[in-house]
């Protein structure tokens, strides 16, 4: 009885028989993100401006016997981003898996942000956001199901700490609270629009991810802060979008979880 259930529950977890698409899927978090979903049986779609570099992520799941493949698109534009559709409509007649990871930056704090900074992000962040969802969506709706999940940000929660940046040259541009502020919201009323449908559609928020070219001035002031003592790794955000994008979470929509060490828990 108890190996049943354990096998129930990881069943639970498995995305065998669908397909999912990650956009920004080479970057640091998209290819780790369609890593986890790929080893959880789905074929993944890795999507981006620059098609190499997924073909590079999708050729090394399939080197791991996954299944993985790329497809250009520009969240930048309309068109792309219906040829995208039209192109996963052709080759396997459903998406199953929506996760919008993309982001485009442009611009720093209000001062140092032009108009033209602003306009470039809110294209992709804001417009391509829109256009991807309502494209896709329109194929979840005709085939009653799906799950889409939107990568946000803890900073989409709450106002950033300046003093982390202070000797460095970091800080928190004006773009991305804007941005991932409204996709938290934009998720939550997409989850009541297309709830009859049967599609489900939740957030998570990570916090800061650790790169090696962070000032250590930074990273200290940062473990300092955060109650579990680090800044996140790309793996940190695996689990909880594996959970989001299976059966797992079947009553689970509308969701914010943040990913954040405690960040947004003081």
């Amino acid at each position: 009885m108890g190996d049943d259930v354990i096998a129930d529950s990881a069943d639970r977890f498995s995305l065998a028989r669908r397909v999912a698409v990650v956009t920004g899927g080479a970057g640091l978090y998209g290819r780790h993100i369609a890593d986890a979903l790929a080893r959880a049986g789905a074929h993944v779609v890795l999507a981006a401006r620059d098609v190499a570099a997924c073909e590079r992520v999708a050729q090394t799941l399939r080197d791991s016997g996954l299944r993985a493949s790329a497809h250009p698109l520009d969240l930048g534009s309309e068109e792309s981003i219906v040829a995208l559709r039209e192109a996963l409509v052709d080759e396997f007649g459903r998406v199953d898996v929506l996760v919008n990871n993309a982001v485009f930056r442009q611009g720093r704090d209000p001062a140092n942000t032009t108009a033209d900074d602003w306009r470039a992000t809110s294209a992709v962040n804001s417009t391509g956001l829109f256009l991807i969802t309502r494209e896709i969506g329109a194929v979840m709706v005709e085939q009653r199901s799906g799950v889409i999940v939107n990568v946000a940000s803890m900073y989409g929660m709450v106002g950033p700490d300046f003093s982390l940046y202070r000797g460095t040259n970091m800080t928190m541009p004006a773009f991305y609270a804007y941005d991932k502020g409204g996709m938290i919201n934009y998720t939550r009323y997409l989850a009541t629009y297309y709830a009859p449908y049967g599609i489900r559609v939740n957030c998570v928020s990570p916090g800061g991810l650790g790169t090696d070219d962070q000032p250590a001035e930074f990273v200290q002031s940062y473990r300092d802060r955060v109650p579990l003592g680090r800044l996140a790794t790309p793996d940190d955000i695996k689990g909880p979008i594996l959970f989001l994008c299976s059966d797992a979470s079947a009553y689970v929509t509308g969701v914010n979880l943040p990913v954040d060490g405690g960040w947004t828990a003081r």
